[in-house]
């Protein structure tokens, strides 16, 4: 169990770093023409937001246990990721964006296990 935790934390922390970058380095009218169309019912600053927030989260998933420096954090990242990927779920829905639903629900569940996990039976503190 603690492999697969370190392989799906892992994993969930490659890909809300390249997500969270793009959104910090790219401009609103580039990622709405990448197929990002939720963008253009934000702001450039909450999208900025987003980026920072994922992140902060993909680096909170991995650094704090390996560091052994409250290694708290590792979950509460992940449940910080799974409260981000409600709101990603929510925003699509209201779009019509189905097809986008399928990836945010996977990472959702990927990202309550994560925090299950690390809260629970592989938890870092006990």
């Amino acid at each position: 169990m603690n492999l697969a935790l370190w392989i799906v934390a892992g994993l969930l922390a490659a890909i809300f770093l390249a997500s969270g970058v793009m959104k910090l380095v790219q401009s609103k009218e580039k990622m709405a023409a990448s197929g990002l169309g939720w963008v253009e019912d934000w702001n450039l600053s909450t999208i900025k937001a987003i980026g920072a927030l994922e992140i902060l989260a993909a680096v909170g998933l991995i650094l704090p246990a390996v560091l052994d420096i409250m290694p708290i954090l590792v979950p509460l990242a992940a449940l910080g990721l799974a409260l981000l990927m409600v709101g990603a779920i929510i925003t699509h829905l209201r779009r019509g964006e189905t097809q986008a639903l399928v990836v945010n629900v996977v990472l959702l569940a990927l990202s309550a296990f994560v925090a299950w996990g690390r809260f629970g039976p592989e938890s870092f503190t006990g």
